[in-house]
């Protein structure tokens, strides 16, 4: 059979190739890109071939997949497109209505390049659509007799009421064909099941790109606040929970002085030209990231958790992954990263108030990770009262104090809340914090066991470091400046410093 469909392959390659002047094996199909030149319906549907298919399943936060194999030269497979891209307008994309549950893609097997893949699958007919956990696609396959696959052959999904009917089955959900954005009725909250933080990995990754992002839009890096910066890519660096965003950082400290000057007179410096040497073609949690929607911190309306959670969850995660003596490096640089990066002005200078308020330095991570905690249920409890009386709050995800007793009961000493005081057995505080937003936020990322070694931190890194071309130096002038707060910084610092001995001379930027 394979020997059949390579055959048919290279017939539909050649009578395509007589009436069209190029022909990429990466794109769709001639006829597909005709019809969007002509601003045809967009694609939803994430095209796959053997080159991206394991990269592509591997890295989406989606927790389903859904493949179609189908010939571009098949009229039924035609015919079907408008159905399956009904479905995939729901789950995929920046705009989607239910947005890292379902990845929806497709695999042309009329391209030679994917014959192999589509061999792998046992592809007898088109279309032939495919259904399982994205991670059993990855270098998997499928076969008639197959027993006990995670990996289902889709037999009623030949229209898009049939195929969306068919989804609500395997997922126990209520999707619809006119569901539309931030209509989120059905949205679950993730108050009493402490796994879904697992999701919030890639809110931390979107968080982190975003905030940046933000950044480099509003033309924040001045002289006076690139010491900052640099402090709170230094903590990147070493304990961001996503090792996508952890390799950015580090890729964007070492290259600071060339893309950031101690002369930021130049707004170009910042992104606004498309040179290479720009800070704004540096994507700090990888390519495709941002991507536009929020997992666990996506609320049921519009305007309402997402950013702000993701960097909450983000400064949590930091907090549990830092050791003593990095405990008043941590709280340095998140104070200065959010008083002088954080373009909100009422929450920017509440934060800076809390900051202000400490009146000594911390000397261990257990104290820090509290302060923090106790700093975001003060900002809850004012942020309640304003969105009650306001009526501005998210209705499915009312503030509160955290954590609650649906999440961990164990930390509140007293059955009852008088004057809405609580006594709280901190100790149970701080086991639940390290738990929920150390090892269980990690739980569903690939590189996950790495974040669980903290000895292996600096050895990738500096691994990193010797393979780069550019990794040659720590930015010069403010981030020497900084005093370094523990020995993994220290190590840093000293592998920088002798790397700048037989660095060539540097040009003044003054």
């Amino acid at each position: 059979m394979s020997q059949v469909l390579l055959v048919l392959n290279l017939l539909s390659l050649l009578s395509l190739s007589s009436g069209a002047t190029s022909f990429s094996l990466g794109s769709r199909s001639i006829l597909r890109a005709i019809d969007n030149e002509n601003g045809g319906p967009h694609d939803y549907a994430v095209d796959l071939n053997a080159s991206n298919f394991d990269s592509v399943l591997g890295d989406t936060p989606a927790t389903f997949a859904v493949v179609e194999f189908f010939a571009h030269w098949c009229p039924a497979c035609r015919n079907y497109k408008p159905h399956y891209e009904k479905v995939a307008r729901l789950f995929n994309g920046p705009d989607a209505v239910h947005p890292g549950i379902i990845l929806m893609s497709r695999v042309d097997c009329a391209l030679k390049i994917n014959t192999k893949l589509c061999d792998k699958f046992s592809v007898v007919h088109y279309p032939m659509l495919f259904w399982g956990p994205p991670a059993k696609f990855v270098a998997g396959g499928w076969e008639p007799k197959q027993e006990k696959s995670e990996i289902r052959l889709i037999d009623d999904g030949r229209t898009a009421d049939r195929m969306i009917n068919w989804i609500n089955k395997q997922t126990d959900s209520s999707f619809g064909l006119d569901d539309e954005k931030f209509e989120n009725e059905h949205l679950s909250s993730n108050v009493s099941d402490p796994a879904q933080i697992a999701r919030a990995v890639y809110d931390v990754e979107e968080a982190t790109s975003t905030a940046f992002e933000i950044i480099l839009e509003h033309k924040m890096i001045k002289s006076e606040t690139r010491a900052s910066l640099i402090k709170f890519l230094q903590l990147l660096v070493a304990h961001h929970p996503s090792r996508r965003c952890r390799t950015g950082s580090a890729d964007i400290l070492v290259n600071f002085d060339d893309l950031c000057p101690l002369d930021m007179s130049s707004p170009s410096k910042q992104g606004d030209n498309n040179g290479e040497g720009t800070l704004g073609n540096f994507q700090i949690c990888g390519k495709g990231i941002p991507r536009g929607y929020w997992m666990f911190c996506r609320g049921s309306k519009n305007d309402t958790r997402g950013f702000s959670c993701g960097l909450w969850v983000l400064l949590h995660s930091l907090s549990v992954r830092i050791e003593d003596g990095e405990s008043q490096f941590a709280f340095t640089a998140i104070c200065e990263f959010v008083h002088k990066f954080f373009v909100c002005e009422e929450c920017r200078q509440h934060f800076h108030d809390m900051c202000s308020s400490v009146s000594s330095p911390f000397k261990t991570s257990r104290d820090f990770a509290l302060w923090l905690w106790s700093a975001h249920n003060k900002v809850n409890e004012r942020l309640f009262k304003e969105e009650a009386f306001l009526g501005t709050g998210d209705p499915k995800f009312p503030k509160m104090i955290w954590p609650p007793r649906q999440l961990c009961s164990s930390c509140r000493l007293s059955p009852s809340e008088e004057n809405n005081g609580i006594d709280w057995d901190q100790e149970e505080v701080l086991k639940f914090l390290t738990n929920y937003y150390g090892k269980i936020l990690v739980s569903l990322h690939k590189d996950k066991d790495k974040n669980n070694l903290r000895s292996d931190r600096l050895d990738w890194f500096l691994e990193d470091l010797a393979v780069s071309a550019n990794a040659v130096v720590v930015p010069l002038g403010a981030a020497l400046a900084i005093a370094v707060a523990s020995c993994a910084f220290g190590a840093l610092a000293c592998y920088w410093r002798s790397q700048q001995k037989s660095r060539k001379p540097r040009r003044s930027w003054n």
